[in-house]
């Protein structure tokens, strides 16, 4: 897998691969309807097209050549210095192979200015969690909103500044 900055092209296999990878994540969580619904919103085409459109962020897929096995999107605040990493998803079948850490180091390379790297995950994703943690994130707080205002879903906030891992 190699990592590249996503085009136009890329939108159906990521909608494809975030709707796997939420369902395979979260129907045990929030059960297949809600994630169809949620994958409907968050992940629609035009969702992720106005995230390739985006001012100060980077959006990325992990690509083989043949398939997108993973994306990732982040986005900066206006001075630079802090960055938002609002989504980072691996296939469940490419998981455990090091592509989400590619991901992620290409993030961290895409904002040189930024001192602080900041994520939502959800509280019942323990695999998630535990790739954050031997990344360099530490839990800072939590939400009852976690990727979008009312969303209800409730997460922890993780962050890591710049040099640590």
């Amino acid at each position: 897998m190699f990592v590249r900055t996503a085009s136009e092209r890329d939108l159906k296999a990521v909608r494809d691969l975030l709707v796997e990878t939420w369902h395979a994540t979260y129907d045990a969580i929030h059960g297949p309807e809600r994630v169809t619904e949620i994958t409907d919103d968050w992940h629609s085409l035009a969702a992720l097209k106005r995230r390739l459109d985006q001012p100060n962020a980077e959006f990325l897929v992990a690509d083989d050549g043949k398939r997108i096995g993973g994306m990732a999107h982040a986005a900066a605040d206006a001075m630079g210095t802090s960055v938002m990493v609002h989504q980072l998803y691996v296939l469940p079948a490419l998981q455990g192979r090091g592509i989400g850490g590619m991901l992620l180091d290409e993030i961290v390379e895409s904002f040189p200015d930024a001192t602080v790297f900041r994520l939502e995950v959800e509280e019942a994703n323990d695999k998630a969690i535990g790739f954050y943690r031997s990344q360099g994130f530490k839990q800072t707080g939590r939400t009852e909103n976690c990727g979008a205002e009312q969303s209800g879903i409730s997460a922890l906030i993780f962050e890591r500044r710049r040099g640590e891992s």
